[in-house]
């Protein structure tokens, strides 16, 4: 299949995906999100295509930005030294309970923006997450994603090894509350 060819079909799978919302939450037991997936060192030319056919219609969330929003709102020597203290437990740094701000409040607040806007949220660079502790489980389960008029597109780095997607092309993904664009 010829590049132009498989981004079109994969762009007539979204649509279809955006379109049938109950079909969706059938095929995604309950779910509310789509893994848009392709291979990881094709990111920007996807990101870039879908930029050009969805920039009216949603809201494109960089993950890598907001982990630099993130070092900023500590400063740099807060985080390294958080970052070495927590290395073992990530997720206490990314994604905990505290009160305090972390990288996955930020997501879903970007995410509840996009809601708010009406628009398609998607989350785009999210090779980041690598590491964090913060699964694409966490952010597909979450009662603001569940909630979402417009369903979660995850921009998905990813291979198919046998009938495995690989995320990154090293990790098993979670497919459970989603449906794949493959």
């Amino acid at each position: 299949m010829s590049f132009q060819t498989e981004h079109q079909k994969k762009l007539d799978d979204l649509a279809y995906q955006l379109n049938n919302l109950e079909e969706l939450r059938r095929t995604a037991n309950g779910g509310n999100s789509i893994l848009f997936t392709y291979p990881p060192k094709e990111e920007q030319e996807y990101i870039d295509f879908l930029k050009q056919h969805y920039q009216d219609k949603a809201e494109f969330i960089d993950i890598s930005k907001l982990f630099i929003l993130l070092i900023d709102s500590l400063g740099w020597e807060e985080f390294e030294e958080l970052y070495k203290d927590l290395q073992s437990t990530p997720y206490l740094l990314f994604k905990s309970d505290s009160p305090e701000k972390d990288l996955f409040d930020s997501i879903i607040d970007a995410i509840s923006e996009a809601n708010k806007h009406d628009k398609i949220p998607i989350l785009m660079r999210t090779g980041m997450l690598c590491g964090t502790g913060i699964e694409n489980q966490n952010i597909m389960e979450h009662k603001v994603v569940m909630a979402l008029k417009h369903p979660l597109v995850i921009l998905y780095p990813a291979t198919f090894k046998n009938q495995d997607l690989m995320f990154l092309n090293f990790r098993p993904a979670n497919k459970y509350r989603c449906t794949v664009v493959a």
